[in-house]
């Protein structure tokens, strides 16, 4: 088992108690970030997927070409 340092995260109250609704039961808050992060990384990737694929300059070219 590794252990990892842990570290203070200071959030406001509003913050706080807007996480501790969203974590489940059994939930570390450490689990509920790192499902939150890994959220917005997808979402990145759609727009910036989506940019790509809609900028003139980008053509789709075979592997195989």
């Amino acid at each position: 088992m590794i252990m990892h340092r842990k570290r203070r995260l200071p959030v406001s109250i509003p913050v706080w108690q807007e996480l501790k609704t969203m974590k489940g039961a059994g939930q570390t808050y450490d689990n509920l970030l790192e499902e939150m992060i890994e959220q917005v990384r997808k979402i990145q990737l759609e727009e910036d997927l989506d940019m790509w694929e809609n900028s003139p300059d980008s053509e789709y070219v075979s592997l195989h070409e």
